[in-house]
């Protein structure tokens, strides 16, 4: 009987010189490992290695974590852990590999200017966030979620932009092999036309009134639903469910066919998250006011959280922001049932944190379906101004509009 084909036979042959002493090392060690050849000892090696180390360029255990300690657990609530202490002590050691669904957080963006929950320099910010990075890896389970809001910066004294935060999204998913599932952008109605000396005075550029929000994951395909965040109908939307509509070639090409007709119970919403930020009265600040507590100065507001709560987890599944501030991610996961983590460096605040989980059950926002309105490009077709354009593009500060600025 003929002797059969293997299927993978190994074909190829691999020659390398080896010193003396090398030679006398690896098969030392191979035959006290006890293997009989040392090809099968250095296969055994590269599939040690193909299953341990990090495939990604760049990701190395830091040496700093090992004096990282553990968090120490501040307060306990029904569903939900306040922890007190660094994050990086509760993503490496504190919780399990594999053990978080869904990781919503808000870190310290990276500004020029310090503020007092103490942000980062834009440009270390990548280098100060790879350890956490390599963290929530460690922690997210592979059908899991990774939302980070971060702010965009300005470059000191120039009126142009800093790039960390696409660095940042870049070295998540080239060093760390998050996926970008999708890019949103969170437009604040509210914001003040900042920075000023570029948008009020030299009127060189417009406000920045947008921040950036990165849903990544470590699969293609994490558990998502976009049924969990539907939004009103619009009126015309409304009057073609009611008076039907006929299926056509649109000019642009697209082919919408009866099924765009159906009433799904709301519209699928876009990646721009509309939504301003002006509470400044409520229990929580109530709270730190009258026990002088300092009320955080960067909190996002309840909606951000409760959109991806909805959308990418479960009743039930576990929750965590490293970065937890006013703990904001806390009170909307315990509303919505789901379980939650939250750790902050500084006490003072989680304290103030306690405010959304002493006396009163957790409530979510208010709802608030009023849209904004924002006007299409031009609309005022330039009537205000129509003046030479600076030719040093605005190099020269003018004291003329500086006066008239202020007055």
């Amino acid at each position: 009987m003929a002797r059969p084909k293997k299927q993978n036979p190994r074909s190829r042959l691999v020659n390398f010189r080896l010193t003396e002493a090398e030679f006398d090392s690896i098969e030392s060690e191979a035959s006290a490992a006890g293997f009989e050849s040392l090809s099968d000892y250095l296969r055994y090696l590269h599939e040690q290695h193909a299953t341990t180390a990090y495939k990604h360029k760049g990701v190395k255990e830091n040496a700093v974590l090992y004096g990282v300690p553990e968090p120490s657990l501040y307060r306990k609530t029904e569903r939900g852990k306040l922890y007190h202490g660094d994050a990086l002590g509760l993503l490496h050691k504190t919780l399990e590999p594999d053990s978080v669904d869904l990781i919503m957080t808000s870190p310290p963006f990276g500004l020029v200017r310090k503020k007092s929950y103490g942000n980062e320099d834009a440009d270390q910010y990548v280098e100060w966030f790879r350890p956490f990075a390599e963290g929530m890896r460690r922690v997210l389970k592979q059908k899991g979620s990774l939302v980070i809001d971060i702010g965009g910066s300005w470059k000191k004294g120039i009126p142009t932009r800093s790039l960390y935060h696409f660095e940042l999204l870049i070295t998540l998913c080239r060093d760390y092999g998050f996926h970008l599932c999708q890019e949103y952008y969170w437009w604040n109605p509210a914001k003040l036309p900042t920075p000023a000396e570029w948008v009020n005075i030299r009127r060189i550029r417009v406000k920045d009134a947008v921040n950036c929000i990165w849903w990544l994951s470590q699969t293609p395909w994490p558990k998502a639903s976009n049924k969990r965040v539907l939004a009103p109908y619009s009126e015309s939307m409304k009057s073609l469910l009611k008076n039907g509509y006929t299926p056509k070639l649109r000019p642009s090409g697209h082919d919408i066919s009866d099924k765009f007709g159906k009433d799904n119970g709301g519209s699928v919403p876009p990646n721009l998250l509309a939504l301003a930020n002006t509470e400044s009265n409520g229990a929580y600040q109530d709270y730190c006011r009258a026990n002088h507590l300092p009320v955080h100065p960067a909190r996002f507001p309840g909606r951000i959280p409760e959109y991806f709560i909805r959308m990418l987890t479960d009743k039930g599944d576990l929750v965590l922001d490293p970065f937890a501030g006013s703990c904001v991610t806390g009170e909307i996961s315990e509303s919505l049932e789901r379980n939650w983590i939250c750790i902050d460096l500084d006490e003072m605040y989680l304290k103030g944190a306690l405010a959304r989980f002493v006396g009163i059950k957790p409530q979510l926002p208010k709802v608030d379906s009023t849209p904004y309105q924002i006007y299409p490009p031009c609309s005022m077709n330039g009537a205000l101004d129509d003046s030479l354009l600076p030719e040093d593009g605005g190099v020269k500060r003018s004291v003329e509009k500086s006066r008239q600025t202020f007055r």
